[in-house]
């Protein structure tokens, strides 16, 4: 399987040639992942006192920040650490911003950045349902945060000072998966979808297409056999790499790893050069009808 675009850079701010851009664009529409095996963040030594799991809150997997508000969430952190903290995260939401508006071009104008996350635990041995277990194939799906067919893109880099690299499985391509899994989804249940959005529980109303993918995120998490089975391949990445996917089209599992940065955008399906590739597209081909309604 031919999962990987490589890319030599180690400068978050450079400018790309545009044979270098058309390829990204490309590899990242048909389902690839971006690699930068040189692309480190630079992390001091007093930030990095902060990497530990103690810091994260007891019902938080991931230590998150907000960009548009400066706000963390997540983390036990307070007064001169949680600072700390926050500039760390929020140099990476501006390194990465200025990676993807460089590199991804005709992404820009429309590009919606979206949290960025700081993850200090190891992977293995995390109790977790299956709905939540990363170690199991998967597309991105967000249960309150519906993005009505919107592209998820994005960037992840590994700032473990140890020497551990992030291992990751990467599945087969989505068509493929979609075919198998879509059949087995249910009908929304009249209402469902607006009674949610009253009561805040989603932000915002889900569409047919937000309904169709969480589904086919649980269905293939709870799939043993397919997790054992389905075409895939393993890759580590190193600390000092850094990637970028679209999580919602590509499956993906993490299976081990400790301490990594990671930033989360949201693009439209008009934004892309060949939107029939996107999930949304492949989901209306598959049903028949529009999903992002």
């Amino acid at each position: 399987m031919d999962v990987i675009q490589t890319f030599t850079t180690d400068q978050w701010h450079t400018v790309f040639d545009e044979a270098d851009r058309t390829c990204a664009i490309q590899a990242l529409e048909q389902g690839r992942l971006l690699y930068f095996p040189r692309l480190a963040f630079p992390v001091s030594d007093e930030e990095t006192q902060l990497f530990s799991p103690t810091w994260l809150d007891r019902s938080a997997k991931n230590i998150s920040y907000d960009p548009g508000r400066d706000q963390l969430k997540g983390t036990t952190v307070q007064g001169p650490g949680a600072a700390i903290l926050r500039g760390m995260v929020a140099r990476y939401a501006a390194a990465t911003r200025a990676l993807v508006e460089s590199l991804l071009p005709p992404y820009r104008s429309c590009l919606q950045q979206a949290r960025t996350s700081f993850r200090p635990s190891e992977i293995v041995g995390r109790k977790t349902s299956f709905r939540k277990d990363d170690q199991r194939l998967h597309t991105d799906a967000f249960s309150s945060r519906p993005t009505r067919g919107a592209r998820i893109l994005r960037v992840f880099t590994n700032v473990n000072r140890e020497g551990m690299d992030r291992l990751w499985r990467i599945g087969e391509p989505f068509e493929a998966y979609a075919k198998q899994f879509f059949p087995l989804v249910p009908r929304p249940l009249p209402g469902a979808a607006w009674l949610l959005a009253a009561l805040r529980i989603t932000k915002g109303r889900r569409s047919l297409y937000d309904h169709v993918m969480l589904h086919l995120h649980d269905l293939v998490k709870q799939d043993l056999r397919y997790q054992r089975e389905a075409p895939q391949v393993q890759i580590s990445f190193p600390p000092g790499s850094t990637w970028i996917v679209f999580t919602d089209q590509v499956l993906h599992a993490a299976m081990s790893g400790q301490y990594l940065l990671e930033q989360t955008f949201h693009i439209p399906v008009s934004a892309q050069c060949e939107p029939s590739r996107s999930p949304l597209k492949v989901l209306e081909r598959l049903s028949g009808r529009r999903l992002d309604i």
